[in-house]
């Protein structure tokens, strides 16, 4: 008995004094601690050949090199009128000082920044950027300008494609949204104060953002990384390079970044690309009724007894949903049996389907649970531009 303690005792020993020296002198062959299993997530999003968030050193430089060569600056310009002052209309006043004319049109212009989506010479941009724009010019990294044209504007969620007359342009690659998660590396590229291309980097500070009266349809990535004038319709990109989203709006007093930016997300961006290189414009359901948010306010004035859904306050009369027997007052709880918790997630489930295509409303009406099956209708074009 003695023997066989002292033989385990021994072995103890060389176990431990072999794993002091590999642990010493060579760490990479032991176990990674932190985890029971692969980090899946990670594994599944990068592609062959991509390398980390960061290198060895901490640098982003690599994700930068890939994304860069897509985003490109977008300089606009239109003819506006000059105001011609009253008093150029008097005799007298003419008769002293001559008549300078009307100072015939002036050229206005703006910048902003587009991603390259297409070899072919698609690209995204928001539509505030180039709505209205009499001439427009895209600069590549390369510095090489090129004249574009627009393929298509959607002002509902403010993306517009441009197309340029090229062949093989350095198209970005577009990244997994759904995987994106609040405390991700994110980078921003565009032309801020058209200084040229400029990297800022943060994080995702927030997912989902609605409500902001930015755009009719709301889904926003939030980010502190710099996003300021000039940055509009430049790429947010992942520690990979991949596009996760095009930057639209920041929340400012100052007319700077104060760390709240707003960008589209890709999965918006790539439904909304889609149908207009497809047909030059972008449909969505519509069944003419008005929406508010449930407040406790409401559910005690109107007696609703839920505070889960979306306050119908209007029906269009001879619409979709005055059709389906839909009236104001009633509760939606559900289109297609998947719940909506708010006004944002009636406005894009409905919008999702097709018109024409028969979609089931679950309703409480005085406290009764009903259905309506309305006939989805085409949405309407917005009747203003967005400010």
């Amino acid at each position: 008995m003695l023997r066989f303690w002292l033989i385990f005792a021994q072995a103890t020993t060389i176990a431990v004094a072999a794993l002091f020296v590999v642990s010493t002198f060579h760490p990479e062959w032991l176990p990674q601690r932190g985890g029971s299993g692969p980090r899946l997530a990670v594994v599944q999003q990068a592609a062959p050949g991509v390398p980390a968030a960061a290198d060895g050193r901490g640098s982003l430089h690599t994700a930068v090199e890939r994304a860069t060569p897509s985003v490109v600056n977008v300089f606009t310009s239109k003819d506006v009128q000059a105001q011609r002052h009253p008093l150029l209309d008097d005799p007298l006043f003419r008769r002293f000082f001559g008549d300078p004319g009307d100072g015939g049109a002036q050229r206005a212009n703006s910048l902003g920044s587009g991603v390259i989506v297409s070899p072919s010479g698609y690209i995204l941009t928001n539509n505030h950027v180039v709505e209205a724009a009499d001439e427009i010019e895209v600069a590549l990294p390369n510095g090489k300008k090129l004249l574009a044209s627009v393929v298509g504007n959607d002002p509902d969620t403010d993306l517009a494609v441009l197309q340029v007359d090229a062949k093989d342009l350095p198209a970005i690659t577009f990244g997994a949204v759904d995987a994106l998660r609040v405390g991700d590396v994110v980078l921003a590229i565009g032309n801020p104060f058209g200084v040229g291309q400029t990297v800022t980097s943060g994080i995702v500070s927030a997912l989902g953002r609605v409500g902001l009266g930015i755009n009719t349809f709301e889904n926003f990535i939030q980010t502190d990384a710099a996003i300021n004038p000039g940055n509009s319709g430049g790429a947010l990109v992942d520690a990979r390079g991949n596009l996760v989203g095009i930057n639209t709006a920041i929340y400012s007093r100052s007319g700077g970044s104060m760390g709240i930016g707003f960008a589209i997300p890709v999965s918006t961006a790539r439904v909304v690309l889609e149908q207009i290189v497809k047909t030059g414009t972008v449909t969505r359901g519509w069944i003419g009724v008005e929406i508010r948010e449930i407040t406790p306010e409401l559910v005690e004035a109107a007696g609703l007894g839920t505070a889960r859904g979306a306050f119908v306050a209007g029906v269009l009369r001879g619409g979709p949903a005055d059709q389906g027997g839909v009236k104001p007052g009633d509760v939606l709880v559900a289109v297609e049996n998947k719940a909506v918790a708010n006004p944002a997630e009636v406005l894009n489930q409905i919008a999702a389907l097709a018109p024409g295509a028969r979609a089931r409303l679950s309703l409480r009406r005085k406290g009764e649970a009903l259905e309506a099956e309305v006939t989805i209708g085409r949405r309407p074009k917005p009747q203003a531009q967005r400010p």
